[in-house]
């Protein structure tokens, strides 16, 4: 087999189509053309530069900002520290003793004594606010929270408890939407509440005295 060099090859090839070649740089300029239109287009517009920090930026609903905590609704079940991919949720916690109620037994619950976010180590995954059973935690817009010192990111739930109040209210449901069902069996029980109560009065009413019914039975 006879090697092939360069020369051979190019002596081999056939000769280059000028009408291809031609199209070929039409092309290329038609799509230069249109991006210097582009660009011409973009400069007539004019700049829409936030001027931050004296005008706050406008943040989309679901922005993850910061992790916000109601304590009340912690029960310490600790879902969030061991679903976190980086560890970085602190939970502290002790047992306390509620006494005897109506004839019952001792119960106890968990106190919360410490619940902490490094947000240094967080990459705002979300998973904790998924995971968490009672709706402890929440996403809140809340992003100035730079600090000079990487110790000061560990927030602790004094701090985390702060932005409870800039929690976002929930999206309206969508119309078409099936109703959830916890909706239709709280109607059902507030039903069956009226209906008890309209149904003691009306007795009340009968057994009082001075109505005929009350005073037939006494006769």
């Amino acid at each position: 087999m006879v090697p092939v060099t360069a020369q051979s090859w190019d002596e081999a090839a056939p000769p280059a189509d000028d009408h291809h070649v031609s199209g070929r740089r039409l092309r290329g300029g038609a799509g230069l053309v249109r991006g210097l239109a582009t660009t011409a287009k973009t400069m007539l517009h004019p700049s829409h530069t936030v001027e931050y920090p004296d005008v706050l930026p406008r943040l989309a609903p679901r922005t993850r900002g910061s992790i916000a905590l109601m304590e009340e609704n912690c029960t310490v079940c600790m879902l969030c520290a061991r679903e976190c991919p980086d560890w970085c949720i602190y939970i502290d916690s002790h047992k306390e003793t509620l006494p005897a109620v109506g004839g019952g037994r001792e119960r106890q619950r968990n106190v919360l004594d410490r619940f902490a976010i490094d947000f240094s180590l967080c990459m705002y995954c979300g998973i904790c606010v998924e995971v968490c059973p009672f709706d402890a935690l929440s996403w809140t817009p809340e992003f100035e929270y730079a600090e000079l010192d990487i110790r000061e990111l560990v927030h602790e739930k004094e701090r985390l408890g702060q932005w409870v109040s800039s929690i976002p209210a929930p999206p309206p449901a969508d119309p078409a939407s099936v109703p959830p069902k916890e909706l239709a069996s709280a109607a059902k029980a507030a039903d069956k509440m009226i209906a008890a109560g309209q149904a003691a009065d009306a007795k009340a009413q009968q057994d009082a005295p001075g109505t005929k019914e009350g005073g037939r039975d006494r006769a």
